[in-house]
């Protein structure tokens, strides 16, 4: 009974010194009131500004073409072109997948360890606007299958200034989860927001579109705010916290004896039960944690430190999720425990100089050896010598992503070609050009997977095709997402010598003519074909989708989005010879109506039948 009085009478004592020195609830309120008050009496009422996007400055993927405005993210600047219509249509900014159908593909990358419960980001994009402000609303115009918003920030650097920024802060506004809404009509979303520290003019929203039913389309961003920084965000309630009664060694030193002697008894029993678990016990628990956990609980005691700093436990890292905070410094306090790495994502990060390329350079000498995967996606502080030192130094590397580095100097891909174990190749959007990449297929003939999506610097993708069906005959997945200029006789050339593609992705190449008998030659070369696009050829006919269920049984996604030539029975057929489809998008087909879509549902249940409209 008496230990117990001693504690409580403790806990008694701290807590009247703390509210003696911090006042009552009540009183902090009564102070805020006051604060209001006077500010209402002696201050203006801020005027609120409202503004639409001025620049689009970056994003990660879009749905349109880098030569022109339809489906491009570059919509979204000005007032609404759309809004309040809803349905498809080409003004809109839409993103390049939705659903978890690319999940399902073989082309697919393996999930990282580690990744927070929390983030739930896939794609993003940065948007300017004119007048920094303190932002009291965001409002987002939404006009097609809403909901893919998970997270709006605010970044403290006027991207419109002259003077390179000393610090960048990201703060966020408002996160949530993926979600889907219950119609897919437009709306007006608009978050409640925390109120910022700072003025901006700099705003990036971020989504994730696995839970919608197609593409969502984005019309417009208004920011409102103020310009002078509201009075309430300058005060701040004191709070106590419960957690930490003790503000100094005084405190502990007033409360007396007993609690060194707890502290005494505590330091001699030395690691507790942790002495007596298996170090690889401890090593599976600690694996569970994210990075900053794993940091904070490093400073805890010795022995969790020298857990929590082994390499085995940093074999996979992805700093993706870090973006914004992740920096040189970040890299160097990294470096020593990822001797062992083989498993690195640092998409996204680095970008207004918080990452530099000899910083990036330094950590991929010290631990980029034993490297097998890299994830660069976004990455703009990347140059020539940035690949230089990747490929002289991970010659282990089987995967590559530099999606949407497209700052990248069409040069320094030469330096991939250095890489021969390469498997997996992702260049969407960049600017690479013909040259570099037949010097990468000369070289990298073990390639599986190649992403050469809106590569618009090609000058001729039949020589391309030509290359690949001559030197990577074992490719598996090959995405060609708008290349403007490969023919029938490049696909020829390339289905006859790559007989295992199981996923093809031809959409937007309007060059290819089905008069020609590309796509049934196509169909009959390629018998284990899980995944084709062909989206927006309008020569796709009756007599290629026949061809496609006589030959490709496994087939799973098949998008003839825009044709004009495909009816109803051959569509039947399709579904009756292909049992694992999943996918089928008829979208803007003329000749196949909500009516037969309904009629094929009812046939086929189980598969995804798409058909999007316009109000």
């Amino acid at each position: 009974m008496f230990p117990m009085l001693t504690v409580l009478s403790m806990f008694y004592y701290i807590c009247l010194r703390r509210r003696s020195r911090s006042g009552t609830r009540s009183e902090a309120l009564g102070s805020r009131r006051a604060v209001e008050l006077g500010q209402r009496a002696v201050l203006p009422i801020s005027v609120e500004v409202e503004q639409y996007v001025k620049e689009v400055l970056d994003f990660s993927s879009h749905y349109g073409s880098e030569n022109s405005m339809s489906y491009t993210m570059w919509n979204l600047a000005g007032v609404p072109n759309v809004y309040p219509s809803s349905g498809d249509f080409t003004q809109t900014a839409v993103f390049r997948t939705y659903g978890r159908w690319w999940e399902q593909c073989t082309s697919a990358t393996q999930a990282f360890r580690r990744t927070p419960q929390a983030f739930h980001s896939q794609d993003y994009m940065e948007l300017a606007f004119e007048e920094p402000v303190y932002p009291t609303a965001v409002e987002v115009l939404e006009t097609y299958h809403p909901g893919a918003i998970v997270q709006i920030l605010a970044c403290s650097h006027n991207p419109f200034s002259q003077n390179p920024p000393a610090d960048v802060r990201w703060e966020v506004l408002w996160a949530g989860q993926p979600s889907k809404a219950l119609t897919p009509q437009a709306r007006q979303f608009s978050p409640n927001i925390r109120q910022l520290g700072f003025a901006t003019n700099l705003l990036r929203l971020e989504v994730n579109s696995s839970l919608l039913d197609y593409y969502t389309e984005l019309d417009a961003v208004i920011l409102r705010g103020v310009r002078e920084r509201p009075i309430l965000a300058l005060y701040k309630m004191p709070i106590i916290d419960i957690s930490d009664l003790s503000d100094s060694e005084d405190e502990a030193t007033d409360v007396g004896l007993p609690c060194r002697q707890a502290r005494d008894a505590k330091q001699n029993l030395g690691n507790g039960y942790f002495d007596k678990l298996p170090y690889e016990l401890i090593q599976l628990i600690v694996s569970h944690l994210t990075l900053p956990d794993l940091c904070r609980l490093a400073q805890s005691c010795k022995l969790l430190q020298q857990h929590c700093c082994d390499p085995l436990q940093y074999v996979q890292l992805s700093l993706q999720p870090y973006w914004s905070r992740l920096s040189d410094a970040s890299l160097a306090h990294l470096q020593g425990r990822c001797t062992l790495l083989q498993r690195l994502n640092l998409s996204w990060t680095g970008n207004r100089g918080a990452v530099t390329a000899a910083g990036f350079c330094s950590f991929t000498k010290a631990c980029g050896q034993s490297l097998v995967c890299l994830e660069l996606s976004c990455c703009h502080f990347l140059s020539e010598a940035c690949l230089e030192v990747i490929a002289q130094t991970c010659r282990c590397l089987q995967e590559l992503n530099l999606s949407s580095c497209d700052r990248l100097h069409p040069q320094a891909f030469n330096h991939i070609a250095k890489i021969p174990r390469l498997r997996r190749l992702v260049l969407y959007r960049t600017k690479i050009e013909q040259t570099a990449i037949l010097n990468i297929l000369t070289f990298c003939a073990e390639l599986r997977h190649l992403n050469l999506g809106s590569c618009v610097m090609v000058e001729d993708y039949d020589v391309v095709a030509s290359m690949l069906a001559a030197r990577c005959r074992f490719l598996s997945s090959l995405d060609l997402w708008r290349c403007h200029n490969l023919t029938e006789r490049g696909l020829s050339e390339l289905v006859s010598g790559c007989r295992l593609l199981e996923e093809l992705d031809l959409g937007w190449c309007s060059t290819l003519q089905s008069s020609s008998g590309c796509f049934q030659h196509l169909a009959r070369c390629l018998p284990h074909l899980r995944k084709l696009f062909l989206t927006a050829n309008r020569t796709v006919c009756d007599a290629d989708v026949e061809e496609l269920a006589n030959c490709c049984p496994a087939l799973q996604h098949l998008d003839i989005l825009g044709t004009r030539m495909v009816g109803p029975a051959s569509l039947r057929k399709l579904l009756q010879s292909c049992p694992k489809l999943l996918l089928l998008d008829v979208s803007f087909c003329s000749q196949i109506d909500s009516r037969v879509v309904q009629e094929l549902l009812g046939l086929f249940p189980n598969v995804a039948i798409k058909k999007s409209f316009t109000q």
